[in-house]
């Protein structure tokens, strides 16, 4: 990488990375303020199915923000307001006539530090398709809940003491039956807010091999900031700087050929 970078101009930039012809999200001038102080500015971003995108940028820069207006978990915050539009297979789910419940089981979201409800293991996975009507019959929500668990990599640790509380488990693993709790109820996207920062290195390579199974099947958003996890587990990356987006693409483009010389110096660690 070369210093010869030079700085762009200060216009916003609109996240259209060229292989992504189809996306699964797209941000369409976002726009996201707490008691009139802007914490998104303006974000436009396209956002593929089956794989992973980062979104990077230093502490406060809007990550975790803009990763709750993808499900509208912003609006449990009262002085919050989202204007423009964020896409999901063309629907616009922001519209006021858009139920945000059907919209979180459509999204579902894992957070920084493990939260599993106060319920054994099994009630953990079996809240959603309960409260979805998922299942018709106890063999159904059993089968439901085996099945996510598998795809978690955690039924063979837990599948003799499915009644034991899910906090009684190690830190990785609850993060485990979190993820497992959130695909339990067959979402399309998981977004991801610095899921593996309470982790160990052990529990955090764990969490990493299964978000990049999950990859095939899912669209995954994540926020973390460690460069050298972006660079691994991301297949496109955003940068984000003080609520506006700076530059987006591939993340071996933005890793290897950044085009702002602001992205660059991030990632090198000068900056941030």
């Amino acid at each position: 990488m070369t210093d010869a970078i030079l700085p762009t101009a200060e216009p916003v930039f609109r996240g259209e990375t060229e292989d992504i012809t189809r996306p699964k999200i797209s941000l369409q001038n976002v726009t996201v303020s707490y008691d009139g102080a802007v914490a998104i500015d303006d974000v436009s971003l396209d956002i593929a199915d089956q794989s992973v995108t980062a979104l990077i940028g230093p502490s406060g820069c809007g990550k975790s923000t803009l990763l709750r207006s993808m499900n509208r978990m912003n609006e449990t915050f009262e002085t919050c307001r989202t204007e423009g539009r964020v896409m999901i297979d063309g629907e616009n789910i922001l519209r006021r006539d858009v139920d945000p419940v059907l919209i979180r089981a459509r999204v579902g979201m894992v957070f920084q530090e493990p939260n599993p409800f106060p319920k054994t293991i099994f009630d953990n996975i079996a809240y959603g398709p309960r409260i979805h009507g998922l299942a018709t019959s106890r063999d159904e929500l059993e089968a439901m809940v085996e099945n996510s668990l598998q795809r978690a990599g955690l039924w063979e640790e837990v599948k003799d003491g499915l009644h034991r509380p899910g906090t009684s488990l190690s830190g990785g693993q609850q993060q485990r039956l979190v993820i497992a709790r959130a695909i339990a109820v067959n979402p399309e996207v998981i977004l991801m807010d610095e899921p593996c920062s309470a982790l160990d290195p052990v529990a955090t390579a764990r969490i990493e091999e299964l978000i990049d199974e999950l990859r095939q099947n899912y669209c995954i958003v994540i926020v973390t900031h460690s460069m050298s996890q972006a660079a691994r587990m991301s297949q496109y990356t955003a940068f984000l700087d003080r609520g506006r987006l700076i530059e987006a693409g591939t993340t071996e483009q933005i890793f290897t050929r950044p085009r702002d010389k602001r992205t660059h110096d991030y990632i090198t660690g000068r900056y941030g």
